[in-house]
């Protein structure tokens, strides 16, 4: 009896392990979410928010699932970062997004840690044990992926703001660079921010104030909301990349409150929406219970 239990176990926890690097890591999907009066001015306008694609040279799956999207009637990308997944992977990952900005609409990316540098194996567990501590791999060339970005039609905001024409009128965008890379050492919130007036909204009248970063930290949404901005993105939890039923998220890998790592929730009665992202580390290539998904959001005035 107790020897058929334990292959029990032990076959349910092989089901399980497949499933989870084998299957759900390449079940993508497209959720569509709805703001109402989240526009200044009577309209629609349509975002299609992605992140974390963590693209490596064998993830051709990914690739076509990114080409599909351009398909979707959109009329803004926005993509919150760690898009590179691999070294010297920065102009094939700048191609694979290309489509997104298929027809002349516009792009925006704000810049996560792994668009910096290259993923490095860790344990698991270290999210948990010394979540501030952090593990940077190989230095990539950020500014040859920037370039690649900015020839298929995106902007990449660092600290910085943006002005952008969309078929609802224009979009005011503040970009904050991921804080992420210096959270945890000691420093506190306005050593690693940007003042809000540097990220405020330059178009006063316009129809859209959008506030983007990478890592949803508290005092970066803070800073957001602070600078004027209606409607926060972000990336980075991986929506906890590991989920369990009735529990929800396991770990943010940041400070924000978990039953908010993940999908369209509010701070500080603003819309926001954390991207579970599309991919994962190249050495972490598990999601259980958290789909890979790109988000179309539609806003209304």
């Amino acid at each position: 009896m107790i020897g058929r239990l334990a292959a029990s176990a032990i076959g349910a926890g092989a089901a399980t392990a497949a499933y989870a690097t084998l299957v759900e890591p390449r079940w993508y999907r497209v959720r569509h979410r709805r703001f109402e009066r989240a526009l200044r001015h009577p309209g629609r306008l349509r975002i299609l928010h992605i992140a974390d694609t963590h693209l490596a040279p064998w993830q051709d799956h990914r690739v076509r699932f990114l080409a599909s999207l351009a398909d979707l009637d959109h009329d803004l990308v926005i993509a919150t970062g760690d898009l590179l997944g691999w070294a010297d992977h920065e102009d094939a990952t700048a191609r694979a997004l290309a489509p997104l900005t298929s027809g002349g609409r516009p792009g925006i990316v704000v810049l996560g840690s792994n668009d910096r540098f290259g993923p490095v194996a860790k344990s698991p567990l270290a999210y948990f044990t010394a979540p501030e501590r952090r593990v940077h791999g190989r230095r990539l060339d950020t500014a040859r992926f920037v370039g690649a970005l900015e020839h298929h039609g995106y902007q990449v905001l660092v600290d910085a703001t943006a002005e952008v024409a969309t078929p609802a009128g224009t979009v005011a965008v503040g970009g904050i660079d991921d804080p992420h890379l210096a959270f945890g050492r000691g420093r506190s919130p306005d050593e690693v921010l940007p003042p809000a007036t540097q990220v405020a909204p330059t178009d006063l009248d316009a129809t859209l104030r959008l506030g983007l970063v990478h890592a949803p930290y508290q005092a970066a949404l803070d800073r957001l909301v602070d600078a004027g901005h209606d409607v926060l993105l972000a990336g980075h939890t991986h929506g906890g990349q590991v989920r369990l039923p009735g529990v929800g998220a396991l770990t943010a890998n940041c400070d924000i409150p978990l039953d908010q790592a993940r999908g369209a929730s509010r701070w500080r009665g603003r819309f926001l929406h954390v991207s579970p992202g599309l991919g994962h580390s190249a050495y972490a290539p598990v999601r259980f219970a958290c789909r890979p998904e790109a988000t179309l959001i539609e806003l209304t005035g």
